[in-house]
């Protein structure tokens, strides 16, 4: 079966169209199939327009521009060459750290940016069902009247704002304070779909919700476990540690997936277990760990708080009871146990095929635990390596763009509030001012999370009353994300076409713009790519790395902190938006501000300590740097960690190396030693919280020890160890609120962790569950399973009601008895609108389809090619094609989750405005996927519910 032809719902481009053929006979006679050079001449007039750049003389002089590939977090240089202004070429870096040369397909295709035949070019509005192009000053005013309108009628709340992992860390941060400054918590980004779970699980286990290690580090690794990862098509890169870890030290690896993917192929060990079913599967691991005597015992004694309420929990999920659970067969599990305590140390990865669930957290946590057990913490070629999926996902998270913290993971709690008004200089009255202070279901919105971007839907479906805020959601920033990467499609279409005003902030029109069934109220505003401006971005590994400007902005795009500051100015709250932000002659935000900024508040995670100096010195400097340390052994960055990967304690003029291990006892706080962190107190129920006999090296409390404060300072004797200036800012202050920095200083210079040094816990008690709890999805074939492992009753979750038990108890496997989940493909990424626009990539993969088992194919009557109708178990109807392959089991189905374009089998190609529709177009997955949210971050469900498939 051939997936690269065109479908016959796909779009006609402007160039077949002028030659008078159709789209797919053009292709055919241009030879597309044979490859890139082929498909320049797909590109239509418009792509042959912007190659008058010939024009400039064949010796113009080359500038070459250092950036970061905007794809997955892995955060692979690149260097950009320009002449006269247009992006001429570009080679994968290879004296970068990260990549050492290597490039994706998405890397590879990054200099579309550069062109974009099918970006937005101008600001656009929908009037009378038809696109009218329209200027800036007209787009503010008109948007910024609509807020204010909706904030006199409905308060701030009604106003939503979709943030994006595609911000720099500086866009990331601007725009939470948006936000704030508007007064409103109903703010998010892609992470409470991806990551989230991930968060919560692992902050609340060792006190940080981050990649442990980093990418490079896996080269130390002995074994490598793999749950609900396929790093050799999400993050391709990353295999170059992987595989040299397994060539090098014969690391041993383990992939439990529902489906024999590319990274499986590289295993030794694949376990495909029912989607939904992680939690046994771990338990059944620990059975065997704990049976065989296999556990680091020094390490749990000393490091590890109620791993006997695990041991507990196990007992419940010997070999047969897992068999019988997941679908792995008892040596299956006994072998994966075995190799990971037979081959230390080793690390743990995993991406959102573990978090997507509506257990979420409950599995991130598991997988933790698992480490616990091992010892594999805060060593070389230990931890949980967490991929991440877009390439600033995580400092988004880093810098608050969520629906519950502000920056730095500080909350929504008062004290949270007055850090941050401290930080901004800002009056914290005029702060509170900005929002609703009134009480809904027991709730005051200020210091209550908002709306998760997973259920935007939802706030503009559901009945005020059934809301903790004021009003319904009349009003909608997309910035940045696309929304079929949310489920239940017809839910987010409703509420596309019941808001008042949709605004779309994005190079492309995005799904946002177009899905919907609407005449006007639709704005679409060109948002510059990050290639056209500069700041920081963060990998998965903390690091931060600082990218150059390649371009100058295309067409009439602008960049985010442009628009966000423009529309400040509209609104009239620009001058406390930016009242520590210079601007430069052209009344733009001097970015480097910004970062400073970002210095001064962000004590919690010690991103405090990398000036924006400081980074660009690092990507000036990028071949100074071990491929396999990240360390500096000379130079001017000598001993420095690449991209001072946070924690980078301290001011920036202490110089702090940033930590690429976390919790690792064997180096000093100073040169990125640590240990776990005393987030939850000294005790619980009498017993010691605190870790017991075990310090980093060169620590002067040689046990445990909680976070610091001014008082334990004066406590300690050290106080006097602060600068007259230092202790104004410190007294009566912490560790996270002291913006002087002191407090953290004197705690490193004593050889101790400012954040304290406790055990982490294996129970959490202000979680629905204190240990990990095996909950069959809501949609599971396995009614058998239900009773003795039921999901949760039905309950409210911060502003909106959720729904459990009640979707669980309804029977829907006899009609709908396939198990169906999602995942990622190499030439996509996200929603695929930027990557689908892309000639390159689209050229590679252009249709959407589902992969089936042969024996359920031959049920149905199915052969590999045909056209199907896969329908989900709450009815979202999809047009696909069947890819038949023993990739998956009897009984699982999976699809990719990129596409968009098509709905319900009916082309939205004339929704898009002229020119903008992507090469590739197709229906959503998430059309098909239904109903299911983690109860403690509102991560939404696509790796396990139920469809049928019949041929179209």
């Amino acid at each position: 079966m051939k997936l690269t032809r065109k479908s016959d719902t796909a779009p006609t481009n402007n160039a077949s169209n002028k030659l008078g053929i159709n789209r797919r006979q053009f292709m055919k006679q241009m030879g597309v199939a044979t490859g890139g050079i082929a498909a320049a001449s797909m590109m239509g007039t418009g792509m042959i327009r912007r190659a008058e750049a010939k024009d400039v003389p064949h010796n113009a002089p080359t500038e070459i521009k250092r950036t970061i590939c905007s794809a997955c977090a892995v955060g692979c240089g690149l260097y950009a060459e320009v002449q006269n202004g247009v992006w001429t070429g570009q080679e994968p870096a290879f004296d970068h750290p990260f990549n050492a040369g290597g490039h994706c397909a998405k890397g590879a295709a990054l200099r579309e940016h550069g062109h974009g035949e099918k970006r937005l070019k101008y600001p656009m509005k929908l009037v009378g069902g038809k696109w009218k192009k329209i200027s800036w000053d007209q787009a503010f005013n008109e948007v910024g009247d609509k807020m204010m309108d909706i904030r006199k009628e409905s308060g701030p709340d009604s106003v939503y704002f979709m943030g994006s992992a595609k911000f720099s860390n500086e866009g990331c941060y601007m725009y939470r304070k948006l936000a704030a400054v508007w007064g409103t918590n109903n703010v998010d980004h892609s992470a409470r779909i991806c990551h989230s779970t991930t968060v919560a699980g692992v902050a609340n286990t060792w006190g940080y919700g981050a990649q442990t290690n980093s990418f490079n580090d896996i080269q130390n690794a002995h074994a490598i476990f793999f749950i609900g990862a396929n790093p050799a098509e999400a993050h391709p890169v990353a295999m170059q540690h992987i595989l040299i870890a397994k060539e090098k030290n014969n690391a041993k690896l383990v992939v439990v997936d529902p489906r024999f993917s590319r990274t499986a192929a590289h295993a030794d060990l694949h376990c495909g277990l029912r989607p939904g079913t992680d939690i046994p599967f771990i338990y059944g691991m620990l059975w065997h760990i704990f049976e065989n005597g296999w556990e680091d015992k020094s390490f749990i004694d000393q490091r590890v708080f109620a791993m006997d309420s695990i041991r507990e929990e196990v007992k419940k999920f010997p070999p047969k009871e897992v068999a019988h659970i997941t679908g792995c067969s008892e040596e299956e599990v006994y072998q994966a146990a075995k190799i990971m305590a037979e081959n230390r140390p080793g690390t743990v990865i995993w991406c959102m095929g573990g978090t997507q669930h509506h257990v979420g957290n409950a599995n991130t946590r598991a997988y933790c635990i698992l480490q616990l057990a091992l010892g594999n913490m805060g060593i070389q070629g230990g931890g949980t390596n967490i991929f991440r999926g877009h390439d600033n996902v995580q400092g988004a998270t880093d810098l608050g763009l969520l629906f519950d913290t502000l920056p730095g993971y500080y909350g929504l709690t008062s004290g949270a509030w007055e850090h941050w008004s401290n930080v901004w200089s800002l009056d914290l009255d005029w702060v509170k001012s900005r929002f609703d202070q009134n009480e809904y279901l027991g709730r005051v919105p200020m210091n209550t999370p908002g709306i998760p971007c997973s259920r935007w839907h939802d706030g503009v479906l559901e009945t005020p009353e059934k809301l903790a805020q004021k009003d319904r959601v009349r009003m909608g920033f997309f910035w940045g994300q696309s929304v079929n990467t949310e489920t239940r499609q017809s839910d987010v279409r409703d509420a596309l076409d019941k808001m008042e005003t949709v605004v779309v902030v994005d190079p492309f029109p995005t799904m946002a713009g177009v899905m919907h069934r609407r005449q006007d109220g639709v704005y679409l505003l060109p948002a510059a790519t990050q290639f056209e401006t500069e700041g920081s971005v963060s990998n998965s590994g903390r690091s931060q790395q600082w990218r150059e400007k390649v371009i100058e902005p295309l067409f009439e795009s602008k960049t985010d902190l442009e628009i966000m500051y423009r529309l400040s100015q509209k609104l009239g709250i620009d001058k406390e938006y930016t009242k520590r932000i210079a601007k430069d002659a052209n009344d733009l935000l001097v970015i480097e501000d910004i970062t400073r900024e970002i210095n001064r508040g962000m004590w919690t995670i010690g991103m405090s300590g990398q000036s924006p100096e400081r980074l660009k010195q690092h990507t000036q400097n990028w071949g100074l740097f071990s491929n396999k340390t990240l360390e500096a052994l000379g130079g001017e960055v000598k001993g420095e960690t690449y991209g001072l990967p946070w924690p980078c304690w301290g001011t920036p003029e202490q110089k702090h190396p940033g930590t690429q291990i976390l919790y690792n006892t064997n180096k000093h706080v100073l040169q990125g030693g640590g240990n776990f962190r005393a987030r939850y107190g000294v005790e619980y129920e009498g017993k010691n919280l605190l870790a017991e006999g075990s310090f980093s090296v060169g620590s002067e409390i040689e046990d445990g020890y909680p976070e610091f404060t001014a008082d334990m300072l004066k406590q300690l004797g050290w106080w006097d160890d602060l600068t007259a200036e230092e202790k104004q800012h410190a007294d009566g202050h912490n560790w996270k609120t002291d913006i002087s920095g002191g407090i953290q200083r004197v705690a490193m210079k004593h050889g101790c962790i400012p954040y304290g040094n406790a055990k982490a816990r294996c129970i959490v008690w202000n979680f629905p569950d204190q240990v990990p709890v095996h909950r069959e999805p809501l949609y599971t074939p396995r009614r058998d399973l239900v009773a003795k492992y039921p999901t949760y009753n039905d309950m409210q979750v911060h502003r909106l009601p959720t729904l459990y038990k009640s979707i669980q108890e309804h029977d829907s496997s006899v009609k709908y008895p396939l198990t169906l989940t999602s995942g990622r493909l190499v030439e996509y990424e996200g929603g695929g609108e930027e990557s689908r626009s892309n000639p390159w990539l689209a050229e590679l993969q252009q249709q959407m389809f589902v992969e089936i088992n042969p024996a359920d194919a031959a049920d149905r009557g199915l052969r590999d090619g045909d056209t199907v109708w896969l329908e989900g178990a709450e009815g979202g109807r999809i047009k696909i094609k069947a890819m038949v392959t023993p990739r998956v089991k009897p009984g699982v189905t999976w699809m990719p989750y990129h596409f968009a374009g098509v709905m319900h089998g009916e082309s939205l190609a004339d929704n898009y405005p002229e020119g903008t529709v992507p090469y590739v177009i197709g229906e959503s997955a998430n059309t098909a996927l239904t109903y299911g949210y983690d109860p403690v971050t509102q991560m939404q469900e696509t790796k396990a519910s139920l469809c049928q498939i019949v041929k179209a």
